[in-house]
């Protein structure tokens, strides 16, 4: 019979989602990364409206419509301050295929790409899925992506190196004088930067930068999603940019993988930009309260964590049978391991529930923490 790639043999179900199943149905939640905000009204309606008008029952553009587009365009300009021609983006089936088109448009097997450790969990994946090889690199103490640390694991053999800002599963933001580095090594050592900005918009401290702001060559490819900025997961919309060559390859890959995104969802993502951003700003305080809870529940049971300056995670380190212990009493975490070696003693908490969840959970781990420490 026929068998299997090695490709598709290198890699395996997340660890996420491993750790879902072994939960109760009524257990609170914290692995799952998914904002608890409905998709802002503005956006459900212009789908509806381009169903009912019959304008979504047709193939869009492979690059995705020319309006939407234009909206990511001038939303980059005026966030990023970066002069983005349409032409030069890709509407993708959200963040996760706008990653795996910039990672197979770029890697050839063998090909070293770097990515953090503990990082998110398809940097690796994808890039296996390339032929290519991953090279974990360490964080700072602060979960910090150190620039310094990637420069030196540059050979010649490293076709790319991925950066995120804020992070999964950290939620650590880069400093500017940190993303200046990224640019300068893209730039420097001639080789790709891969930034991921999905949540650009949850920052609580310090403010985000995009290594494109700083580049001065063609070295930087920009993934971003309407999925965190404006709680549209299920959507499925995200967006891949950078300079014409490289998009052109990214679209031969998206072109025979997925024709085009959807089209009501391109519909929604359009009036999500254009629209009120009220919901943005309603979600980042919203989540920097239950960071604060969070935290001040962690220094309370004695759990140390690094604080969070973005996204709606948070890291601690916690005791060995930590994970286990909190699933057997209904709470859901996910361990470090999950999202490389670096993240051996820590778990990753989603802080994206209700805060009366959040506190009750934090009465669980307080228990878990006592049973393991």
């Amino acid at each position: 019979m026929t068998t299997f790639s090695d490709r598709v043999e290198r890699i395996s179900i997340s660890g996420i989602r491993e750790v879902f199943e072994a939960a109760g149905d009524d257990a609170i939640n914290l692995g799952l990364g998914q904002p608890d905000f409905p998709t802002p009204d503005h956006a459900r309606r212009a789908a509806v409206d381009a169903i009912e008008a019959g304008k979504a029952d047709a193939y869009t553009e492979n690059k995705g419509t020319r309006s939407l587009r234009e909206a990511i365009a001038e939303k980059h300009r005026a966030d990023q301050g970066i002069d983005l021609d349409p032409g030069n983006v890709i509407a993708t089936a959200g963040g996760s295929e706008a990653l795996h088109v910039a990672l197979e448009a770029h890697v050839d097997a063998g090909d070293e790409v770097l990515i953090p450790d503990p990082g998110f969990v398809s940097y690796d994946a994808l890039t296996k899925l390339t032929g290519g090889e991953p090279v974990p690199v360490p964080l700072r103490d602060d979960l910090t992506i150190d620039p310094a640390a990637i420069e030196d694991a540059i050979t010649e053999d490293t076709a790319a190196f991925v950066v995120n800002s804020p992070g999964n599963p950290t939620g650590a933001v880069s400093s500017e004088e940190d993303v200046r580095e990224f640019a300068r090594i893209a730039d420097e050592h001639d080789v790709l930067c891969v930034s991921d900005e999905v949540y650009e918009y949850t920052v609580f401290d310090g403010e985000h930068y995009s290594p494109i702001e700083f580049a001065e060559t063609d070295n930087v490819v920009v993934v971003n999603s309407a999925s965190k900025l404006f709680s549209m997961t299920g959507w499925r919309l995200g967006w891949v940019y950078g300079a014409d060559e490289r998009v052109e390859r990214m679209l031969r890959v998206h072109q025979y993988a997925q024709a085009c995104a959807s089209a009501p969802a391109q519909y929604a993502a359009e009036a999500a930009l254009r629209g009120d951003r009220g919901v943005v700003d309603e979600m980042t305080a919203s989540f920097e309260r239950r960071r604060d809870i969070l935290l001040e529940g962690f220094a309370e049971i004695g759990i140390d964590c690094p604080t969070p300056q973005g996204a709606f995670y948070a890291m601690p380190r916690v005791p060995d049978g930590f994970v286990e212990a909190c699933i057997d009493r209904g709470v859901v975490v996910v361990p470090g391991e999950a999202f490389g070696e670096g993240g051996a003693g820590h778990a990753r908490i989603s802080y994206a529930t209700d805060e009366a969840e959040l506190r009750e959970a934090l009465d669980v781990m307080a228990e878990a923490y006592a049973a393991t420490r």
